[in-house]
This record gives C-alpha cells, sequence and structure tokens, in this order.
C-alpha cells in the first residue's frame, strides 16, 4: 500500500506515534510518505520506502499567522496525485483532520478518491479541540473521516461526551517497539555514570507543560529523597523547565537532579531507570510510561484519562490522585525498599507491554487500510 502520514514532527507523543508507526510499515513493505513542515525528530531513514514531503509557508505581510492548513491541504493533494498514494493518516485533530477534509474534496474533483484515517490523540480533543473557536471544525472533521481511532478508552469517552459524533470511533492503544529496548538492554548499561551504585534513579520525560505537572514531580523526589539515596533524571524541554529548575534549587536537591533537555536516545536513558514519574494532570493514553515499562521500569503515576489502562495498580506501579506527592513518594518508596521488590516492580512493567507490542498493533492497522481500499475496488 502507499500511505500518507501527517503529524506533527515534535517531541510529543502523537508525533512519536506516528513516526513509529510509519517506520513500521516501511518496514513491512508498505510505501510511506511523511508530509509536515519539519523532519519528524524520530524519523530514520533505514528503510528506501520512507519519504519525506515538506510543507513549505510562504511569508506574506497580509497574514499576521500564516495559514498552515491551507498549505498543508494543498501539499497533500500534490503528494497523492505525484506518488498515487492510497490512504492518509492523520494525527491530531487540529489541523490535520481539516486539511485533510478539504484535500479529499479537491482530490475527489480530480477523480481521485483518496481514504482519510484520522487518530485522535488527547489535547486535540480534551483541551485544544473543545474549545468554542475550533469545536464545530474538528466536530465536522471527525464525522466526515472514514476512519476514526483513539488511542485510549478514556479518549473515545471524552470525544464522544464533548463532541456531536455521527462516526464510529475505534480504540486502537498506542503501541512499543519492544525488541528496540531489549537491544538497549543488551548494551551495557552504565549507571555509575549518573548514580552511585547505592542510589535509585529516577526519571521523568516530557514536554514540560503546565499539564505534566513538572512541580510534582520535584515535590515527590524531594519527599523520596528524605529517606533514601536517589538522583531524579528529568529529559525534556518546555515552558516549565525554568520553574522547575529554581524549585530544584529553593528545595536544596540541585545536586541530586540532572535536566538532560531534549534526546532521541529514549531507550538507552531509561535503562538506567528504577522508577518513571509522570503525575499529570490528565494523560489520553500514556506513552512515556509505556516506553519505561518497556524498559523495565516501575511508574508512579496518576489515575488520570488513559493511566489506568496502561499502569496497574500494585503490579506494574501505582496510581495516585492529582497532586497527591505525599502519596506518591511513599508510593516510590514501597517499590524501591529492597532489591527484590524493585525487580519484581520492573518485570512485571515489562511483561505487561508484551499486550501494546507493534507486533499485536501494527496489523490492526493495516486490517484498517485493507478494509478501506477493498471498498473503492
Amino acid at each position: 500500500m502507499k500511505i500518507g502520514i501527517v503529524c506533527y514532527p515534535t517531541f510529543g507523543g502523537s508525533g512519536v506515534v506516528a513516526t513509529e508507526l510509519g517506520m513500521a510499515l516501511a518496514d513491512n513493505g508498505h510505501e510511506v510518505h511523511f508530509i509536515t513542515y519539519n523532519l519528524p525528530v524520530r524519523l530514520d531513514f533505514i528503510s528506501h520506502n520512507l519519504h519525506f514531503h515538506e510543507v513549505m509557508m510562504e511569508e506574506y505581510p497580509l497574514f499576521q499567522y500564516q495559514p498552515y492548513e491551507l498549505a498543508l491541504s494543498t501539499r497533500m493533494v500534490e503528494v497523492v496525485q505525484k506518488h498515487g498514494l492510497e490512504i492518509v493518516h492523520v494525527h491530531y485533530a487540529i489541523p490535520h483532520a481539516y486539511a485533510a477534509y478539504m484535500a479529499k474534496q479537491m482530490l475527489k474533483e480530480k477523480g481521485i478518491d483518496i481514504k482519510v484515517v484520522t487518530t485522535l490523540h488527547g489535547t486535540d480533543i480534551t483541551l485544544v479541540g473543545s474549545h468554542p473557536t475550533y469545536k464545530t471544525a474538528v466536530e465536522f472533521s471527525i464525522n466526515n473521516s472514514d476512519v476514526v481511532t483513539t488511542v485510549s478508552k478514556s479518549l473515545k469517552e471524552d470525544t464522544l461526551r464533548l463532541f456531536n459524533i455521527t462516526n464510529d470511533i475505534k480504540v486502537i492503544h498506542n503501541f512499543i517497539d519492544i525488541e528496540k529496548y531489549d537491544k538497549a538492554h543488551a548494551k551495557d548499561c552504565q549507571r555509575i555514570a549518573l548514580a552511585k551504585p547505592e542510589e535509585r534513579i529516577l526519571t521523568h520525560i516530557s514536554n514540560f507543560r503546565p499539564v505534566k505537572r513538572i512541580d510534582d514531580v520535584i515535590k515527590t523526589f524531594a519527599i523520596v529523597r528524605k529517606s533514601i539515596a536517589a538522583k531524579l533524571l528529568m529529559v525534556g524541554d518546555g515552558p516549565e523547565r525554568s520553574m522547575a529548575e529554581q524549585l530544584v534549587k529553593d528545595l536544596g536537591i540541585k545536586n541530586d537532579v540532572i535536566f538532560l533537555g531534549n534526546s532521541s536516545e529514549v531507550a538507552e536513558l531509561l535503562c538506567y531507570t528504577d522508577v518513571f514519574l509522570l503525575p499529570s494532570e490528565t494523560e489520553s493514553f500514556g506513552l512515556a510510561a509505556l516506553e519505561a515499562m518497556a524498559a523495565e521500569a516501575a511508574v508512579i503515576s496518576t489515575n488520570t484519562g488513559g493511566l489506568p489502562e496502561v499502569n496497574e495498580h500494585g503490579v506494574t506501579g501505582y496510581l495516585s490522585n492529582i497532586g497527591d506527592v505525599e502519596d506518591m513518594a511513599n508510593n516510590v518508596l514501597k517499590i524501591v525498599k529492597d532489591d527484590a521488590t524493585l525487580l519484581q516492580f520492573k518485570q512485571n512493567a515489562r511483561e505487561h507491554t508484551k499486550q501494546f507490542s507493534l507486533n499485536n498493533i501494527l496489523p490492526v492497522y493495516e486490517e484498517i487500510y485493507e478494509s478501506l481500499l477493498e471498498k473503492v475496488n
């Protein structure tokens, strides 16, 4: 099949999932074309079946904000025509689903029936998409997609609650390439580079937005640090980073917190991790938690959104109420109290990720694509 993928080319979850899916499809023999404004950060052109088409934006004094959705829909039409794409899979509703609808209508006038699959990822529904400024267009785009998927049951429920949806919605959980983490663990994981042998390593990875509650990560660690020797790895960047760095100083834990910035070496960094902290205000799924579990890290998270679908309370880690840093810290200490308990949680986490394996999820997407093409033929 010839498949176009439209996504944000960033470190965010939707872009990561879209990129990993595209690479897996290419490895499976499909011809995959990424259409976006920058090269996706995790895109690896190992496969000759992968192609990238940049969406160019022209600067005009008339526009205070450049109309990206117009440039995107035009570029989609060009790529579909030139390369004979059969499916366009858009990730994140705004503005990708709307631009895909416009491209579909333009192509229809040229006698081309392109099929559009829309995957909803989270804040495109619960935060941005439901805002009155965008709600009507998002609702229209969802209802006019050929297939709509969400990454969790929780997000499907939110979508049906916030919008008047007449289209069917399929739940396809996010996935993990377990082999990638096997390779990372096969390497010599030099923990000594970051912590002393007796220190536990806690990690947080995100885009440092307010919804991630970065201050709760640090406050939780500060409580843990009073009881045990530990280090905290803060991976990522964003608007909350400066606040986080100041809070670390104010709490007197500067020497035990390491800010590493954005990284494409997530699997390698997670191999150091004992416990992963994800105290988010909301998570449609919790891909970062799943990645940590694949790397054999226990997870301490909030019980919001799709996180209970990923993190099994008392088995792979623990769930706490939003903002309850005392409970999260106590749960960390339950896990790391001795090596045997920690090892059991790590093994449980790893085993749990198998149901989210790429090998299980990829065929589900392929089946959707094939069913759409059968309707055309």
